[in-house]
């Protein structure tokens, strides 16, 4: 994340938090993170130098008005007319973070070999919640290639107890490596 967009979603996030209003963005951002991304042409039209300043902003204004918040809309604006849009991730990202923070919320991605049942995701988000003391967001991914068990990345922390990994380090440790 670069220092522009994490001082931009820091002052989202901010202003939001004055206003009470840190859940509804978060969500809108979210929700405008994963249009950005199925639509990559609209962001590259509003990062379109040779379009003037003025009409890429009524663009998305024209787009986004009655959508979002209005401190949104006009965040989105300011990206826009300082060229800066390419940064939406990352100001994202900023924001998420300030907001996890301030809510005792922790991330955490689990991959397994196939899709989890419910009792596992409930056992799983229990003892997460234990070991963290905190509201947990699971995201899910399978990977056919981990054979069985689980990895986990949470805090920055890569939890790996999966088969592959297993015979791995049975490989290694046959081989005589560290």
């Amino acid at each position: 994340m670069t220092e522009l967009a994490r001082e931009y979603g820091e002052g989202l996030y901010a202003l939001c938090a004055e206003e009470n209003l840190t859940d509804e963005v978060l969500q809108q951002l979210q929700e405008l993170r994963a249009v950005f991304r199925a639509e990559p042409d609209f962001i590259r039209l509003l990062s379109n130098m040779s379009l003037p300043k003025q009409e890429r902003v009524e663009i998305l204004d024209h787009a986004l008005r009655g959508q979002v918040h209005p401190y949104l809309l006009n965040f989105l604006k300011i990206l826009c007319e300082r060229g800066a849009l390419h940064s939406f991730e990352g100001c994202e990202d900023a924001y998420r973070e300030n907001y996890n923070r301030d809510h005792a919320v922790v991330e955490a991605t689990v991959t397994t070999s196939g899709p989890l049942s419910k009792d596992q995701r409930d056992k799983l988000m229990q003892r997460l919640r234990e070991m963290t003391g905190k509201t947990v967001h699971l995201s899910e991914k399978t990977d056919p290639a981990l054979i069985g068990g689980v990895l986990l990345e949470m805090n920055g922390q890569r939890y790996d107890n999966t088969v592959r990994h297993r015979l791995e380090e049975i490989r290694r440790a046959m081989a005589g490596e560290p």
